[in-house]
Formats: C-alpha cells, sequence, structure tokens
C-alpha cells in the first residue's frame, strides 16, 4: 500500500532558500515586515485548548531582542485548571486521532507544505522580531519547516505499512506500530518553527495527540505554524497550545499521569531534569514515559595539515558566528594541526573581523543574543577566558543604534575569538551558547580526534582532510551524532541530516530520519493461526 500512496508524490526536494542579493527578493521581505508590523504588532494571541481558542485572564509581553523597548505581542499565562483541561482534552482526542487514516495524516502535512510556501516571508519576518535571526537565518528555518511537512508526509505512510516478519506455516503473523496517547513538545527560542514542528509532527504523523508549549520568548513562530495545520485540516482537537509560565507549564506537565511521552528540545540541565522527573511513576500511571531529549553541544571542527585551509575558515566562522552562535550545533571549538594552527587561526580571524553587528531586521550578519541576561552571561564567559587564554578578536560590546542614533540595549556580543585555549578550559568544554570560539592546538590529526572526543556532548563535529585513510578514522572515531566532511557543521536539512546527538547532547533521536518515527510509536505483533 505504501509503495503505490507514495508513488503519487513527486521526488523530494529540498525547499530552496531566497536570494535575498536580488533587489526583489530583498524587497519583498522588506514589505513583509510592513504588513507584520501592520498584521501582527499590539495584538494579545491565544490559547488553543479542545479545539477553540480560549483568553487568558493575565498575559505577558513578548520583546523585540534587537530593541527591548518594542513589545511585539503578548500571550495568555495559561492557569492550572487551563492546563489540566488541555491534558483531558488531549486524552480524549487520541481516541479518535489515534485511527484516522494515514493518508490522511500525510494529505494534511502536504497541503500544510503548499500553505507554508505561499508565507515564507511573513514567517520569516516574525522569527526575527521574535528571536533576532536575520533574514538568511530566519528563511533557512521556514524552509527547513516546508521539508519537514514533506518528510513527514512521507515517513507517515511508511511507517504506517509495518515491518515483515519470517513466515510460519500454520499462522498469519503481522508486525504494526501503534501510537503511544498524549505528547508534550517542550521547544526553545532559537528555532521555533522547525523544533516544535519536527516534534509535533513526529507525534501527530505517528497518531498521538500533542500539548505544544513553545518557548515563553517565541511563542507567535509557533502558533502561526499551528494555525497553519489547522488551515490545512489538522483536526483542532488533536493539539493544545499553552503559553505560560514553568511553575504551570514545566514540571506539572512533565509529572502528570495523563502525558505518555515528552519531547524535549534544550538546556541540559533542563532536559536531564525531565529525564530525571519522568522515570518517576505518578499515582494513577499505567505506562513507563517516554522522553526524547536534545540538549546542547560543545561542537568541534577538526582541520588537517592537508585539509583545503580557505573552505575551513568559510566554514568555521559560518557554523561558529551564524545566528550569533545560538545553535546547539554551532562550531564553538577549532582543533588544528600545529603546522596549519597560526595560518587558520589569522584567516578566520579576519573574515570574522568583517562581520558587522547589527539590526537583523536590516539583515545585518549579526545581530544579538536572545536577551541583555544571555549576553551578560557570555560576557561574564569572555571575562573568565581573558584569564586563561589569548584574547584574538572581539571581548567589547558592541554600541547597536536605532534610526534615530539612540543606543539600543539589547543583547549584542561582537564576535569573539581565543587561541591557546586549554583542553580543561571551561571555554573549551563548558558550552557558551554565543558567538565565542575556541582555538586549541594539537600535535597532529590523531591527536586532534582525542581532543574533539574530549567533551561530555557529541552532537555536531566538522572535519577537514584530503586524505582518504584520515576521513575514514574520523568516521570511525569522532563520538558525535552528525560529522560533516571538508563541510560546515551546521546547516542539517531534514530528510538527509537526520539530526541528534552522543552523550549530553541528548537521546539520539534524529528528527528528520527514517528511524524518528520509531520513538512515538509502540510495537504491536499479531498472531493468528490457521
Amino acid at each position: 500500500m505504501t509503495a503505490h500512496l507514495l508513488a503519487g508524490f513527486l521526488p523530494f526536494e529540498h525547499e530552496p532558500y531566497h536570494n535575498f542579493a536580488q533587489p526583489d527578493i530583498a524587497q519583498k521581505q522588506r514589505d513583509a515586515f510592513a504588513r507584520v508590523r501592520q498584521q501582527y504588532v499590539g495584538r494579545t494571541f491565544p490559547l488553543y485548548i479542545g479545539g477553540q481558542r480560549v483568553e487568558g485572564s493575565d498575559s505577558y509581553e513578548v520583546r523585540n531582542p534587537a530593541d527591548p523597548r518594542e513589545v511585539v505581542w503578548r500571550f495568555p499565562k495559561a492557569t492550572a485548571e487551563q492546563r489540566d483541561d488541555a491534558l483531558t482534552a488531549a486524552q480524549q482526542a487520541f481516541e479518535t486521532w489515534r485511527f484516522s487514516d494515514p493518508f490522511q495524516r500525510a494529505s494534511i502535512f502536504k497541503r500544510a507544505a503548499e500553505l507554508l510556501q505561499a508565507r515564507r516571508m511573513e514567517f520569516n519576518a516574525v522569527m526575527t522580531l521574535e528571536n533576532g535571526k536575520n533574514w538568511a537565518e530566519a528563511d533557512g528555518e521556514v524552509a527547513e519547516s516546508v521539508d519537514h511537512f514533506e518528510v513527514f508526509a512521507r515517513e507517515t505512510l511508511r511507517w504506517a505499512e509495518g515491518k515483515p516478519v519470517y513466515p510460519m506455516p500454520d499462522e498469519h503473523v503481522t508486525t504494526i506500530y501503534e501510537p503511544l496517547g498524549v505528547v508534550v513538545c517542550i521547544s526553545p527560542w532559537n528555532f521555533p518553527s522547525a523544533i516544535p514542528l519536527g516534534m509535533a509532527l513526529g507525534a501527530l504523523a505517528a497518531g498521538n495527540t500533542v500539548i505544544w508549549k513553545p518557548a515563553s520568548e517565541t511563542p507567535l513562530s509557533s502558533l502561526l505554524m499551528l494555525e497553519l495545520l489547522f488551515e490545512a485540516g489538522l483536526p483542532r482537537d488533536t493539539v493544545q497550545f499553552l503559553t505560560g509560565t514553568d511553575d504551570v507549564l514545566g514540571d506539572p506537565l512533565v509529572d502528570s499521569p495523563q502525558v505518555r511521552m515528552i519531547a524535549f528540545t534544550g538546556s541540559k540541565e533542563i532536559g536531564c531534569r525531565i529525564v530525571e522527573r519522568a522515570a518517576k511513576v505518578q499515582p494513577g500511571q499505567r505506562w513507563i514515559k517516554r522522553v526524547i531529549a536534545e540538549m546542547g553541544g560543545k561542537d568541534p571542527t577538526v582541520v588537517c595539515a592537508d585539509g583545503d585551509l580557505e573552505a575551513a575558515a568559510v566554514g568555521i566562522v559560518q557554523a561558529a558566528f551564524g545566528y550569533a552562535g545560538q545553535k546547539c550545533s554551532a562550531c564553538s571549538r577549532v582543533i588544528a594541526e600545529d603546522s596549519v594552527y597560526d595560518a587558520l587561526l589569522d584567516r578566520v580571524t579576519e573574515l570574522a573581523r568583517g562581520l558587522k553587528v547589527g539590526l537583523p531586521e536590516s539583515n545585518a550578519p549579526i545581530g544579538p543574543v536572545i536577551h541583555a541576561g544571555s549576553a551578560e552571561r557570555i560576557h561574564r564567559a569572555i571575562e573568565a577566558g581573558r584569564h586563561t587564554a589569548r584574547l584574538v578578536l572581539g571581548g567589547e560590546r558592541p554600541e547597536v543604534t536605532d534610526a534615530q542614533g539612540t543606543p539600543l540595549e539589547g543583547g549584542y556580543v561582537s564576535p569573539t575569538i581565543f587561541a591557546d585555549v586549554d583542553a580543561r578550559d571551561p571555554l573549551f568544554q563548558e558550552e557558551i551558547f554565543g558567538p565565542v570560539l575556541a582555538f586549541t592546538r594539537a600535535r597532529d590529526w590523531q591527536h586532534a580526534i582525542e581532543l574533539a572526543n574530549d567533551s561530555e556532548y557529541g552532537l555536531t563535529a566538522a572535519f577537514y582532510s584530503r586524505d582518504p585513510h584520515k576521513i575514514n578514522e574520523a568516521r570511525r572515531r569522532m563520538h558525535v551524532g552528525n560529522l560533516y566532511i571538508n563541510r560546515k557543521c551546521t546547516g542539517a536539512l531534514s530528510g538527509t541530516h537526520a539530526f541528534g546527538g552522543y552523550g549530553m547532547s541528548g537521546t539520539n533521536a534524529k528528527v528528520g530520519g527514517p528511524d524518528y518515527l520509531f520513538w512515538f510509536l509502540q510495537t504491536k505483533t499479531v498472531a493468528q493461526k490457521y
């Protein structure tokens, strides 16, 4: 059945990125900012519970990280009663959605992809105003969301077919996959469309229902994606959308005996807390909860003496400083062989020095970090690094002004590079989640691989070499979930680069890959005797 249904799909192609160097494309993006400001800024948005829009008695402000003086929109603070209503609604909707036709689910996702393609510029603008991504970074994420819809449509049908078994002469035996129940999706602010969408689509594609809890900093990017799904035909009771405070929507959702699974992306601290709390069986709970968690990285780029230094330098700068380093896949460590270390450091520094810090709405190469508190934390790490390593670039607090020349109080941090960083240094070991890059010298390429593996994290890594033997050794020995040879360590594409890491980077669930839906399913064997 699946092969027949998939035959009706066009061959999969990744959604292309917009070329903002073209004046007409850039103007369309500027026009989208104007429309978003007219249509959305100043509004208060609802929750969704039981298929209905629900207003809140209290709300909180979402501020523009580029200019925190600007309140862009407001969202409700869900109450404990609304949370419990959402859990009950999700449990009730599961009894219908679990038996829905997989082809219906796939058709909804396909339609949603078409709707999103038509509104990409709008979604780009909303994201920039919420989390400070420049045009290219926002556009890349929204394009990934289009890919998610297309990939999950295909994966829905593939997993619905079940798997063959070795036959018995007197029995008909099948192996099929069934949904779990209510899945809580807890997502971060740095990828507010693609990450929650990937988790939610994994749950919905498998026949589960969803409690969608976006990051408080970026709720509209998530809400618009959910409303797009509703427009595409998703039954409105299958997803409950909740915003608010952690005391209401954090531990109580994780602990609830009505919840079957938690899908989380965020910090190591919170991810480990969720795993620990979910392991406790609550009164009335009739299952062991499943958790998938993606919890960050300290991602290395290894450059061998025979590698293409120019390609490595360009890839390092893109991966380290794109979106101000606020990606779990961002390059934060460069480990280079001694003979090319200085030349590579000089070239990376030269390229990074040319990156301007400014307003993301004006498409500056480097915008703000998510808020001033994050900037303060990053600057504390930089100040500590001055005492343990050699500061090569950055470290200062750049001044960014508005159109009237008034300095802005957003969380702006200059691209910063430290050299001669010891492997025991926090600069080498701890995730900073900002535009801070550490250079470490290796004796040879084997030593470089050892240093790359010297981390509790294991999400992404890049390896630059022209030698097939070294590349093969890197493939075998580098302990990460996503290894990139002779290219940058960011930019995973849904359906191609299944994404998820080792160690304290998480549970290796590999979103966008061929095994992802298995996490949202349980296996049933049925044997019927002739």
